[in-house]
């Protein structure tokens, strides 16, 4: 009986214990971690694949940046839209000052935005040109990279031409633009149609009109092993006028869609295609998978070269601290060592899917000191874009 009446005070005494914390403050909520650490939200919509340029042959616009993202506002037709910031990259127009209709853009995918360097054609020098992958999501499809321009700054648009235009079903993706030494227009693109020989190679085609009309497709990369896929081509040139090229290629066992970057002396000859390139690794013994993205750093003659991709991993495949929120730094063109620094941005989810830190943009402040980036990571079932601003050297 003793016994079970100290058990019986034992249960008073908790219960009252229980009632105590009850009544005082209650604890605190469950920490939430963001999608993206670091960044301030671009848009209250889908974003994907979003691109930026600064303007540098626009007059009295020079130094305004322009973003462009696709976006889904009415179901399947996607369209293009551009924002724009005077204060580089500090702050965006809440709505966007343009927007590419494409009634044929039923799947629309993976766009990019170009500032022409130069004339080409009759396309006088800042002529914003802006692409992307059309007709994916069509019965017996013929997917088309469909290229728009604007003479405005992004505020209007006109269709201009379509650099490719597939003979199969094969897939047409991530195009991009640049100019040869000789002042050559060329358009870059991932290219599915050429299979079985090649599961995916990267092509080019080239204008001397401007991208009026466009010339036979040339190979890039184009892997003698039928499996492996190199894509996303990203072109960028040096202050020496030479160019180098990121990209990625799936499919080669122990480094699967690794990075890899090959040189141009004038933009126009890219070496053997056959031949992968230079794979990148860190000192860290690290390397980017899926999605690279490239930037020049104006630091000096030699520039230096900023990377980010979508997963950080090591020689066994496996993602390591700092993926989804790390760089690799660079001098020269790429072919010395490369050091990993913290990202602007942080993507806290990050995994092999088309939004979190795909294809991310950077672009450096005119010093190379700093470096905006815009990554996309998912905001419940919404792919969202943000920015952020972070330092450009190690």
């Amino acid at each position: 009986m003793l016994s079970f009446l100290r058990f019986s005070v034992l249960l008073v005494l908790v219960a009252v214990a229980g009632c105590a914390n009850s009544g005082g403050a209650e604890p605190p909520p469950p920490k939430v971690t963001p999608p993206v650490e670091g960044g301030t939200r671009l848009s209250t919509g889908t974003a994907l694949y979003p691109r930026l340029v600064r303007l540098e042959h626009n007059g009295t616009a020079n130094g305004r940046l322009l973003l462009s993202y696709v976006t889904f506002p009415g179901g399947s037709y996607g369209e293009g839209h551009i924002v724009e910031s005077i204060d580089d990259g500090l702050t965006w127009s809440t709505l966007p000052i343009g927007i590419v209709r494409d009634t044929s853009a039923r799947g629309l995918c993976c766009s990019t935005l170009y500032e022409l360097p130069a004339a080409a054609g009759a396309l006088p020098a800042g002529t914003l040109l802006w692409a992307a992958s059309v007709g994916q999501d069509q019965t017996g499809r013929r997917m088309a990279l469909r290229v728009w321009r604007s003479a405005d700054r992004g505020h209007t648009w006109d269709y201009l031409s379509s650099c490719a235009n597939a003979l199969n079903i094969g897939g047409l993706w991530e195009p991009e633009f640049s100019v040869t030494a000789d002042g050559r227009l060329v358009c870059h693109y991932s290219d599915e149609t050429l299979q079985p020989t090649y599961s995916q190679v990267i092509a080019r085609v080239e204008s001397t009109d401007g991208g009026a009309t466009w010339g036979s497709r040339i190979l890039t990369v184009a892997s003698a092993n039928p499996a492996h896929r190199p894509g996303m081509p990203i072109v960028r040139r040096m202050s020496d006028g030479s160019y180098i090229m990121t990209y990625e290629i799936c499919g080669v066992a122990g480094a699967n869609c690794a990075t890899y970057i090959r040189g141009s002396s004038d933009g126009a000859s890219w070496g053997d295609s056959s031949a992968l390139g230079s794979r990148i690794v860190s000192t860290a013994g690290h390397y980017f998978a899926h999605a690279p993205v490239v930037a020049v750093r104006p630091d000096g003659a030699t520039n230096g070269l900023l990377l980010v991709g979508q997963l950080l991993e090591d020689s066994q495949e496996r993602q390591v601290a700092g993926s989804g929120g790390t760089l690799m730094a660079t001098t020269g063109h790429g072919d010395g060592q490369w050091v990993e620094l913290p990202a602007p941005l942080k993507v806290t989810n990050v995994y092999d899917n088309y939004c979190p830190n795909y294809s991310s943009p950077l672009l450096p402040s005119a010093d190379g000191a700093r470096v905006l980036m815009i990554a996309t990571a998912y905001v419940g079932q919404v792919c969202a874009a943000f920015y952020g601003t972070g330092a450009a050297r190690p």
